[in-house]
């Protein structure tokens, strides 16, 4: 058939190391595109608008979240930026509107780019 090589551990370590690595410089990239954090217990955002509301039913209370023009922090997903996302969660949200300062990763905050 094919040329199978058998793939060890360490290269696929190694694979997954250079995948988070690579993410991490594209947030690194677009952060300064966007104004909000956004954290779920699955996922991790960058927004520029968010709506959070507080639902109950049947007795339980939980969260819908509406963010618009967003990045999603995802090392197996090949597109990451959506126009839109919906999640509606039962665990905690955290929303963090970034100051221009904290957006800056490049010279000025000492980091290399």
């Amino acid at each position: 058939m094919g040329d199978d090589v058998p793939v060890s551990a360490e290269d696929l370590e190694n694979y997954e190391t250079d995948m988070e690595l690579a993410l991490y410089r594209e947030y690194r990239d677009v952060v300064g595109l966007f104004s909000y954090v956004v954290e779920t217990e699955r996922r991790f955002y960058l927004a520029n608008q968010v709506d959070l509301q507080v639902r109950s039913a049947a007795g339980e209370v939980y969260f819908e979240l509406t963010l618009a023009d967003a990045w999603v922090w995802d090392v197996y997903r090949s597109a990451r930026f959506v126009k839109s996302v919906r999640v509606v969660t039962f665990k905690d949200v955290n929303v963090e509107e970034l100051a221009k300062a904290e957006l800056d990763l490049g010279g000025s905050a000492g980091f290399a780019r």
